[in-house]
């Protein structure tokens, strides 16, 4: 495991020490959650970024051409 040492503005490190109390975890598991979720986001963005680039527009047509034409299933369509 690897230890770096972080500065943070005095009012961000108060709030967070407020939430990490709040969620009743330790500062060190609530910075280290923030940056897991943060990690995960832009590995996300990325991953779709590039599915979109390898993705075709008439795949996508000839996928929707060949997709039913049926009413929505209870609960699914849209609120009026």
């Amino acid at each position: 495991m690897a230890n770096y040492a972080l500065r943070v503005p005095e009012s961000l490190f108060a709030y967070a020490r407020q939430v990490a109390g709040e969620e009743k975890v330790s500062m060190n598991q609530f910075f280290v959650t923030a940056i897991a979720e943060k990690v995960s986001a832009l590995k996300t963005e990325a991953y779709f970024r590039e599915r979109q680039q390898r993705g075709e527009p008439a795949g996508l047509d000839a996928w929707l051409a060949a997709t039913p034409e049926a009413p929505p299933m209870s609960g699914d369509d849209l609120p009026a």
